[in-house]
């Protein structure tokens, strides 16, 4: 097998694991760094480290450059917002939700509001998936809080950072740092969302701001006409790089998500044939639930009573 090699003009060496001969790092990623972009990376660091801010087990070069890449390569302003970060964690309590945190409704809150990861798509990024259609506030915050689903949020952030990101890359053998999303409005209302904007715009602030450059492809599939009226109040809320990674798509989206992942990988009621024992939401299935059976690597799903 040929070993992977940086691109011609990058300043800086692949990452290591890499075994997929054909992998090429998009630029500002390790292995196609400009002299520039490396001597800025290299300097975050040194200045994090001189400062006593150096995390090392969650400020490796590939997570300083998320942040050098969120604010196109201005040192300061990634400084700024990495230190930010930091303090929101401790804000936020981070740590103590890593460690405590227990979403003991998850299968009741699934039946109002499914939200979870399955499997891979064509590039090996874990696939997330949100049903907003199914949304029952009322009986969503019967069972739940706001602040709950929030930790929650950040409790997926942190394990799609540190378990699935590294299981997918290990499965196709290169790097993976993004996902990819499908937001599902298949029978969204106006007032449901409206009912639930608050959180929403919460959860894409701390996408935005605390998990940066994690979405790589993103699909609003099942868009309703009205869907206009809601895609104004959202969009200034975000940036414009996470805007442009959005496709908004009508109920023919099929196709276009077909083209990204692959039918086995996508749940038979988004157009795909994946029919999972008890349903695709609360199996949580991919290779970060690998483990060797008799020699052979299977996927292991946890069975859950219904």
């Amino acid at each position: 097998m040929a070993t992977p090699q940086p691109t011609a003009a990058s300043a800086s060496p692949m990452p290591e694991g890499v075994t997929d001969p054909d992998y090429k790092p998009l630029p500002g990623r390790l292995g196609n760094l400009s002299v520039v972009q490396l001597h800025t990376l290299e300097k975050f660091r040194k200045d994090l480290q001189d400062n006593g801010h150096f995390v090392p087990e969650r400020m490796d070069d590939s997570s300083l450059l998320r942040f050098l890449r969120a604010r196109k390569f201005d040192l300061e302003k990634a400084k700024a917002m990495l230190l930010a970060n930091e303090q929101w964690r401790k804000d936020f309590g981070v740590e103590e939700i890593l460690k405590n945190f227990d979403f003991k409704e998850k299968e009741l809150v699934d039946k109002y509001y499914p939200q979870y990861y399955h499997k891979m798509d064509k590039d090996g990024r874990p696939i997330y998936i949100e049903q907003l259609g199914k949304l029952d506030i009322k009986a969503l915050y019967a069972i739940t809080t706001q602040e709950r689903q929030l930790q929650r949020l950040v409790w997926e952030y942190e394990k799609f950072l540190n378990e699935r990101l590294p299981a997918c890359s290990k499965a196709v053998g290169h790097p993976v740092e993004t996902s990819c999303t499908i937001l599902d409005l298949h029978n969204v209302s106006l007032s449901n969302f409206y009912r639930v904007k608050d959180y929403v715009m919460s959860a894409a602030s701390i996408g935005q701001d605390r998990y940066p450059e994690c979405m790589g492809k993103f699909y609003i599939i099942n868009a309703p006409w009205a869907f206009s009226t809601v895609w104004s109040f959202i969009k200034p809320w975000l940036d414009e790089v996470t805007v442009a990674k959005i496709d908004i798509l009508g109920s023919g989206y099929k196709d276009k998500l077909l083209a990204q992942i692959p039918a086995e990988n996508l749940p038979k009621e988004l157009g795909g044939t994946c029919s999972c024992n008890g349903g695709c939401s609360l199996r949580d299935a991919g290779p970060w639930q690998e483990a060797y059976v008799g020699g052979v690597i299977v996927w292991v799903t946890v069975e859950v009573d219904m």
